[in-house]
């Protein structure tokens, strides 16, 4: 068997999979997108750009604007949280550094709505953080964490934290430590060494990280739904309400489109960078 036939059977499940369950499904989306409501509620195929219209709608702007904060705050957040641990673990791990990334990863194991679900717990009127609060006398009637921007914010970020640090250890790891000795030699501060040395060669590590954690957040609704309330409304919650709750599909698929379209620009962004820093890997990390 020649090697292309090879490769070729061995690519074709993953083909066939990503076709039945990527490709087709988007297609149908797209298609849905330009058809319209009947009056018995069926979404009927056609060529309308209303959806498209309605999509831009003035009324939906601080949904998209309040959904894009969210996830930069995340990205942010994730970024401050996620690069000391993998720095940590990249540089003290030893031995020891499949355990602490086992760790990190574990927990993910467990399904994000049930994790939600736990911070629920937590930070309810009576949960145990309220409970704990009230018996150490800080407070007598607790403090609101659900229903605002805070717990969801939270929320993404124990969602997504993980990866933000995956990329970064990964970048922390493939650095050739003798440039950071050679900053040390030439009498650099710790904090220089990390500046000039270290963080431009982690960029990418920490683009991608921050690529990884942005495009999900900005369409979660899982925490918005179980964490916060109508003041923090979010797209994935809108184009949720649109396909089971009004049940317009036609409408729901064209926020599903615009949502792609809009982070596929992300996303191409991303793979620019990545693409210059491979024609040009010692420019692109600022040494």
């Amino acid at each position: 068997m020649s090697a292309k036939g090879f490769w070729s059977r061995f690519l074709l499940p993953g083909g066939i999979w990503l076709l039945l369950l990527f490709v087709i499904p988007i297609c149908l989306v797209l298609a849905l997108s330009f058809g319209y409501t009947d009056e018995l509620g069926r979404a009927v195929y056609a060529f309308d750009l209303s959806n498209y219209a309605d999509a831009f709608d003035p009324i939906y702007i601080p949904v998209l604007l309040r959904s894009i904060g969210y996830a930069v705050a995340t990205a942010a957040l994730c970024l401050v949280l996620g690069y000391p641990i993998a720095y940590y673990i990249a540089r003290h791990g030893g031995k020891r550094k499949h355990v602490l990334i086992a760790l990190l990863v574990i927990p993910f194991f467990v399904n994000y709505l049930v994790r939600t679900y736990a911070w629920v717990a937590l930070l309810a009127d009576e949960g145990l953080v309220n409970n704990a609060l009230k018996d150490l006398g800080l407070t007598e009637t607790g403090i609101q964490f659900v229903n605002t921007p805070y717990a969801v914010i939270g929320g993404l970020v124990y969602g997504y934290l993980v990866f933000m640090i995956l990329p970064i250890y990964a970048s922390l790891e493939r650095m050739d430590g003798s440039l950071i000795e050679a900053g040390k030699d030439l009498f650099g501060t710790p904090s220089r060494v990390f500046m000039h040395v270290t963080l431009p060669q982690t960029k990418q590590g920490i683009l991608a990280g921050c690529v990884l954690v942005f495009l999900p957040a900005v369409g979660d609704f899982v925490s918005a739904q179980l964490l916060g309330g109508p003041d923090t409304y979010m797209v994935g919650n809108l184009i949720q309400d649109q396909f089971f709750a009004a049940s317009n599909w036609p409408f729901g698929s064209a926020l599903t489109v615009v949502m792609m379209l809009f982070l596929s620009i992300w996303m191409l962004g991303y793979l620019r960078s990545a693409a210059r820093e491979a024609r040009d890997p010692v420019s692109a990390g600022g040494v």
